[in-house]
């Protein structure tokens, strides 16, 4: 975003979902005649759309609690919510002053950005798109391809989030090693309520029962989301009626004080232990 900045610095912002190219002339990035939401791995380097980005290291991380992916069965399809492992920690309400972030934990998906700016002038549009791959194994029976429909590529660690955004230290032929399918991931079957984006409430990532559907009873695998939707204590912003994930690509902003989910993000933002500057390479 600064060209004389640190490789290594990390900044949050809010991009548009769908890539706009750089060299796209017209006046209005919705006359784009394609869709940029994601770009399947095995070809982002041969697309125009992606290729000159990828090389000049526009490298992103999006954010999600997790993303939705459709089963089709006999009887229509059937949704499923897929996430990360959460440990009990994320049911925990975070306090002032915590040195790590104890919350639920976040996918990071494996993005590429571009900046568009109007032929005529005008202010910089900043657009991306999600990577996707093949299902991993455990997934591969809802969907062949993992992250289809705009959730993508999941980066697993600290690890894999530093050498994807770094671009000056890590070149794109490295990157691109990090487009892998994980396994590191869990999911349950919702219900088809959630189809309608009318509805917004905590039924859309309850586990449900298949053929029963109704609520499952706490296992190893979904007690901790059971416990995230339950009534939070007086005072935490994570279940509030305004506090329920949107289900978008934008970033969760919260307007309570105390730490929200957003708030992982500021172990990788100000470090004190960063290292020197580090200019572009050429």
């Amino acid at each position: 975003i600064e060209k004389d900045a640190d490789s290594s610095e990390r900044v949050l912002m809010d991009m548009r979902w769908g890539l706009v190219p750089s060299w796209f002339k017209q006046d209005d990035p919705s006359k784009l005649q394609f869709n940029t939401s994601n770009c399947r791995s095995d070809t982002m380097l041969k697309k125009s759309s992606y290729k000159g980005a990828l090389l000049k290291g526009k490298r992103c991380v999006v954010l999600a609690d997790g993303f939705y992916e459709w089963q089709q069965q006999s009887g229509g399809k059937q949704p499923y919510f897929i996430y990360f492992p959460q440990t009990k920690d994320a049911v925990d309400e975070g306090t002032e002053g915590d040195e790590e972030w104890k919350g639920w934990r976040l996918l990071t998906m494996a993005g590429i950005f571009d900046c568009w700016e109007p032929p005529a002038g005008g202010e910089m549009l900043y657009t991306y798109t999600i990577i996707t791959v093949d299902a991993s194994k455990d997934v591969s029976f809802i969907h062949h391809r993992q992250v289809r429909t705009g959730k993508g590529t999941i980066l697993d660690g600290d690890e894999a989030i530093r050498k994807w955004l770094d671009f000056a230290e890590v070149p794109t032929q490295e990157a691109i090693k990090l487009i892998q399918p994980t396994e590191n991931i869990v999911f349950h079957p919702v219900s088809t309520f959630v189809n309608s984006i009318r509805n917004n409430t905590p039924e859309c990532v309850a586990p449900i029962e298949l053929g029963a559907k109704k609520e499952v009873k706490a296992t190893p695998s979904n007690k901790v989301m059971l416990g995230w939707l339950k009534s939070p204590k007086e005072g935490s912003p994570q279940k509030k009626e305004n506090y329920l994930p949107k289900w978008t690509s934008q970033f969760i902003h919260s307007p309570s004080p105390k730490k929200t989910s957003a708030d992982v993000l500021q172990q990788w933002l100000g470090k004190q232990s960063e290292p020197a500057v580090k200019k572009r390479k050429v």
